[in-house]
């Protein structure tokens, strides 16, 4: 397929899963309002262990959505996937059968996919041998099932792709989706991104990597640039956007919610998990986004922060706002969510894009809860305790993974008459 001109990209359907909310409209109303999802694990005996906290999903029933021969199909990190995107594409209003199946796509990401079945089926292996381990066992945990259940489910024969980028991932994967309506190849996108790793296994893997908080208090443990952080909270979650070209969601008569005007990626090349220390990666992200969207710095009213309550992250990230920004950076609202959904690793950017379209949709910054001193190195407006009412014409999101992976997308408030692409 040939691209076409440019396209202008909107949002037409969201849907999520988060451990503050079971669907995207009580997750933004519980991010709005402060709610902290962070809480003792439960989905395992964690009493006498290291870490203690993570954010989980909280009373949602999985064998009433899938039913038991189901959930033995698919991976944890999948189910979440299939529930946020049933809820966008119910939202959106999307009637498939009127759909040009080949112009409409699948694009979900997941920094790491099938943890659970890989440790649950190795532990099979171990105690009852190889050869009795499940024949679901690969088709549930490579990470490219996620979007592939999705197209399954819908008919979607377009492109089906899985972007792989660590914390970075669901950003990238939103990004990429951008680039693909933006420049005519396809006309609608389900994308997002996934994760589901708060098990013995994956919470051991983070806290040897002393990346995790080891305390036991919900409501001190993720505070981003707070002097006293000592690292991340594991959570787990999807969320889902519809994207499509205005022209295709105007003739179908859609709702949008926001439009999507600029994205960029870059590497820092530095290290496999620390950022570089100069946030050079991140702050070329950032101008990059801005200038694929024809966006200037003063444009830009906020900003949805990686912020991962870990000591390198959050200065580093903070320097890179204050260099790419200069002193606009002091008039920006700024602010971490994963002070209140803990961090959903592959699935952070997804949800973090979803609270950054709802902030420029509503006009409306959600809080950083729980911080109360700042690191000095850590000055800028975090929009602390409370969220507040703010007129948000553009918003930007940063996602950044282990492996110096960047990546940012800018969200516009939506106007009929705006060319979208300038």
């Amino acid at each position: 397929m040939k691209p076409l001109k440019r396209q202008r990209v909107v949002v037409t359907g969201i849907g999520a899963i988060t451990p503050i909310g079971n669907d995207a409209k009580s997750t933004w109303e519980n991010a709005k309002n402060g709610k902290n999802g962070i809480d003792t694990i439960t989905f395992y005996d964690a009493s006498n262990d290291v870490v203690t906290l993570a954010a989980e999903i909280k009373d949602f029933d999985f064998k009433e959505k899938f039913g038991v021969k189901e959930l033995k199909k698919m991976d944890r990190f999948a189910q979440v996937a299939m529930i946020a995107t049933d809820e966008a594409v119910a939202d959106s209003g999307l009637d498939f059968s009127k759909l040009d199946t080949h112009r409409t796509g699948v694009y979900y990401g997941s920094g790491i996919g099938g943890l659970e079945t890989i440790s649950d089926q190795n532990n099979r292996a171990n105690e009852r041998g190889f050869n009795r381990i499940s024949p679901y066992f690969i088709p549930s945990a490579i990470m490219n099932l996620a979007a592939a259940n999705v197209a399954i489910k819908y008919g979607i024969h377009g492109p089906s792709l899985s972007h792989v980028t660590a914390c970075a991932s669901g950003t990238n994967t939103i990004g990429e989706a951008f680039r693909a309506i933006r420049d005519g190849y396809l006309d609608t996108i389900i994308t997002g991104g996934a994760e589901a790793t708060v098990i013995k296994l994956g919470i051991w893997g983070f806290s040897v990597m002393q990346a995790l908080h080891k305390g036991n208090d919900k409501n001190k443990a993720s505070i981003p640039f707070d002097i006293n952080r000592s690292g991340f909270v594991m959570g787990e979650g999807a969320a889902t956007l519809i994207l499509e070209s205005y022209e295709h969601a105007k003739a179908r008569g859609a709702k949008i919610y926001g439009e999507l005007v600029g994205y960029a990626s870059t590497s820092d090349a530095h290290h496999i998990t620390s950022p570089d220390p100069e946030g050079k990666g991140a702050r070329d992200c950032m101008l990059f986004a801005l200038e694929d969207g024809d966006i200037n710095l003063t444009d830009i009213d906020y900003i949805n922060a990686h912020g991962t309550s870990t000591k390198l992250n959050d200065e580093i990230e903070t320097l890179a706002i204050k260099n790419a920004f200069k002193e606009h950076a002091y008039k920006l609202n700024i602010s971490s969510t994963k002070s209140m959904t803990g961090h959903l690793l592959g699935a952070s950017g997804a949800v973090e894009a979803l609270f950054t379209l709802m902030a420029v949709k509503n006009n409306f910054v959600p809080p950083t809860i729980n911080t109360e001193t700042l690191d000095p190195l850590c000055d800028l407006n975090y929009t602390l305790g409370k969220g507040v009412e703010k007129t948000i014409n553009y918003a930007l999101s940063n996602s950044l993974g282990f492996g110096g992976h960047n990546a940012t997308i800018v969200f516009k408030k939506f106007k009929e008459e705006s060319n979208g692409i300038k």
